[in-house]
């Protein structure tokens, strides 16, 4: 007897007919999972799942520096004397593993696999000094400093992420206050009322009226006054034809008037030389 039938026989809730690989073509009804929405009630026999969905990685690297400096701390090497042929030996089998795997991942990897076989062929080399220096150049200088620089940032990074951070380690705390529906406004002292009266005041002697007046000045007028003066003189000194106290308006109306009896021909006006007196005689008019 089937485990289904040995269920149904026993008269046990939910009991449910089973595939051929004992899984359960449904329960009470309800739908194994959903699939684009609609209930699926039997796992698909046609199933497939690609390789590298089962794949685990149990440790991940962010880069060449991250793994070589794991390759280091791991065997307790000292990072100022780093065994070149062991580390270079590990990390050229971690890099063909993930070669076969992800070639674009593989590739940054392959520029430090590089310059780790470069150090390792410069050592077997004899030393070459420098000039001005003592001793000659350690091939490694170069690979432990970028080391060192990258050990230091990421131990910063490890700190900084320890610290308490907003949203993950705590939340802002929200209080909620009921205030009394009866408004209390601020009282309101004398130096306060003073401070404001000043301010009034001062803005108040910003604002200031002009006021606008219209005065008729006749230019015939003028002209006329200006053919008086002229009379019976041979010459006048242009100034001696304006009057300043007499305001800014009669100064213009007198100009005007000059310049209309000058446009007029009734009066010359001369200069002997440049930047000498301008002066203002009648027209010359012959007998």
């Amino acid at each position: 007897m089937t485990p289904a039938s040995e269920a149904e026989a026993a008269g046990l809730p939910g009991a449910h007919a089973l595939g051929a690989d004992g899984m359960p073509l449904a329960v009470d009804q309800v739908a194994l999972a959903r699939l684009y929405g609609e209930p699926l009630f039997a796992l698909p026999q046609d199933l497939y799942i690609p390789p590298d969905a089962l794949e685990v990685f149990l440790e991940a690297f962010e880069g060449p520096l991250d793994l070589l400096l794991y390759l280091i701390r791991k065997q307790n090497f000292n990072i100022l004397d780093i065994p070149m042929v062991g580390v270079t030996k590990q990390y050229l089998a971690y890099v063909d593993e993930i070669r076969s795997r992800n070639l674009e991942l593989a590739a940054e990897y392959l520029l430090m696999a590089a310059m780790l076989i470069e150090i390792k062929s410069r050592m077997l080399l004899p030393p070459k000094k420098q000039e001005g220096a003592d001793e000659p150049e350690d091939p490694r200088a170069e690979l432990v400093r970028r080391l060192l620089e990258y050990e230091q940032m990421k131990m910063a990074a490890m700190r900084l992420s320890h610290m308490p951070q907003y949203g993950r380690d705590f939340l802002k705390a929200q209080v909620y206050i009921e205030q009394s529906l009866q408004p209390r406004f601020p009282d309101v002292h004398v130096v306060e009322l003073q401070d404001a009266w000043r301010d009034i005041l001062k803005r108040a002697k910003l604002v200031q009226h002009h006021k606008i007046t219209r005065e008729e000045l006749s230019v015939r007028e003028y002209m006329s006054m200006v053919l008086k003066t002229l009379q019976g003189r041979r010459f006048v000194e242009f100034e001696e034809l304006f009057h300043p106290e007499d305001g800014s308006t009669v100064l213009v109306v007198t100009f005007i008037a000059l310049l209309e009896l000058a446009k007029e021909t009734l009066i010359e006006i001369t200069q002997a030389e440049a930047f000498a007196p301008i002066y203002v005689r009648l027209a010359y008019t012959p007998a």
